[in-house]
Parts: C-alpha cells; sequence; structure tokens
C-alpha cells in the first residue's frame, strides 16, 4: 500500500540561546496513518523535535532554526501560517497530565468553543466521540460535571489525550505520555493508538525501548541530536543496520 507523506522534515537545525545544538541537520519522513516512533537517551532532541513540528519553541527566547519544517507540503514557519490554526491540526501530550481546573466536559469543550463552536449537539457529540477515542467514556460518562482532578492520573492523562482530539487534529504529538502510568492505563492508550492512526498521525517518543518496539510503524533513532538510523518499527527493533542503534536496543548503553 503506498504511504502518504504528512510531515516532511528537511534539514532541520535548532539550537538553543546558550549555544547547545538540540538537533543537528535532521532529514526524515513522518507518513499519514502510521504511528512515528522517535526514541533514544535523555537529552538526544526527541522533545525538541515535537515541540519545533508544534511550534511550541516559539515561544522560547534565543532559539535559532534552520531548515524546512513541512505539513501536507506547506512549510509551518512560513509567514502566513496561522500558529493558533496548526496547533489545532497538530495536537501534543506531554507526560504529565495538565487537566483544566475545570469539569470533565468542560475541559473537552474548551478548545472547540475558543475555536468558535457554539453548537450545544455537536459540543455533546464531540464529548462522548472524544472521550470513546480515549478510551474514557465507559468510565466517566455518568461523571461528566465532576472535576478533572478527581480522575486517577491514568483517566486524567486519557482525558488530555481527550481534549486534542476534540479539536479533531490531523497529527497527535505524544511525548512520553505513559511515563508516570500503571500497566493497565498504558495498555488502553496503547490499544487506542492502534485505532486512532486510522483516522490520526501519531508521532510518539516512548518511555521504554519495549514500548517503542511494541508500537511503532516507523521508527528513528535520535542520539546527540542525530538521526541514526530510521526505518519501519519491525525491522528496526529487530535487524538495525547501525551498531549504535543495536547497542542502543540491546541496553549496552542508554
Amino acid at each position: 500500500m503506498e504511504r502518504t507523506p504528512k510531515i516532511v522534515i528537511e534539514h532541520l537545525n535548532f539550537t538553543y540561546d546558550d549555544g547547545t545544538e538540540s538537533l543537528v541537520d535532521i532529514s526524515f519522513t513522518i507518513y499519514a496513518n502510521e504511528i512515528t516512533v522517535i526514541f533514544g537517551p535523555a537529552g538526544g532532541g526527541k522533545s525538541t523535535l515535537l515541540r519545533v513540528i508544534n511550534r511550541l519553541n516559539d515561544l522560547t527566547d534565543g532559539t535559532q532554526m534552520t531548515g524546512r519544517v513541512l505539513l501536507d507540503g506547506q512549510d509551518i514557519y512560513a509567514k502566513e501560517v496561522d500558529v493558533a490554526a496548526l496547533r489545532r491540526k497538530v495536537g501534543i501530550v506531554f507526560a504529565q497530565p495538565l487537566p483544566l481546573p475545570l469539569s470533565i466536559r468542560a475541559n473537552l469543550e474548551y478548545g472547540p468553543r475558543l475555536a468558535g463552536l457554539r453548537d450545544k449537539q455537536r459540543l455533546n457529540e464531540l464529548v462522548e466521540q472524544s472521550l470513546t477515542q480515549a478510551a474514557l467514556w465507559d468510565e466517566v460518562k455518568d461523571r461528566l460535571d465532576e472535576s478533572g482532578f478527581a480522575l486517577s492520573g491514568g483517566q486524567q492523562q486519557r482525558l488530555c489525550l481527550a481534549r486534542v482530539l476534540a479539536l479533531e487534529p490531523e497529527v497527535i504529538l505524544m511525548d512520553e505520555p505513559m511515563s508516570g502510568l500503571d500497566p493497565l492505563s498504558t495498555a488502553k492508550i496503547e490499544d487506542s493508538m492502534q485505532v486512532l492512526k486510522q483516522e490520526y498521525s501519531i508521532v510518539i517518543v516512548p518511555h521504554n525501548i519495549q514500548q517503542a518496539a511494541r508500537v511503532a510503524d516507523n521508527a528513528a533513532f535520535f542520539l546527540q541530536g542525530r538521526l541514526i538510523e530510521e526505518g519501519p518499527g519491525k525491522k528496526l527493533f529487530t535487524n538495525p543496520t547501525n551498531k549504535q542503534t543495536e547497542d542502543y536496543i540491546t541496553g549496552r548503553f542508554g
């Protein structure tokens, strides 16, 4: 089956204001309707790359970036790009669940209302749809007016995923979203990802190598800001071509 490029990264370099090179000449393609795993030791530039794709680094002073990031062929750093609209298309879920200090329902309605949606029926549909996609609906459907903080840690993380889904994005970025979760909550989110990729393109920085191998359609190994190797997940985790990749996967370092 032919793969459709969703995000194309071309010769991307990113430097923080202290001169630290976080990304060095990164070029690779993220495909539509796949789970792309970005893995490697801490400090390798993985989270920085997600922030570049979502333009969250715009909020950090003194950074420098060269190269291009194309979403459906459009340079996301072009002057005419509406950053708020981009962030609706490219949602991000962080390691630490951060519900808004609102009810479960209001957490999910917040983004669509901010984007101008007022239709009550459509808002109700989005609440149920996004909670179902995040494997949370059955657990909270009778508690929608309770605070998001009343949920367990695993439920809060799925609520944050549902909040991204309520905006009906095209790309979901996930930065170690299961690092603090129990095995059951982790399994629920991993199962959800397999369903979600039918509609969305997912890019995840996993919290361990086992998770990376379980979920990856495509994988990219980052080391000290450089892309060392990338390719189909099944191949990369069983038969990598680069010695550094093999050493990391087999636990010889990292």
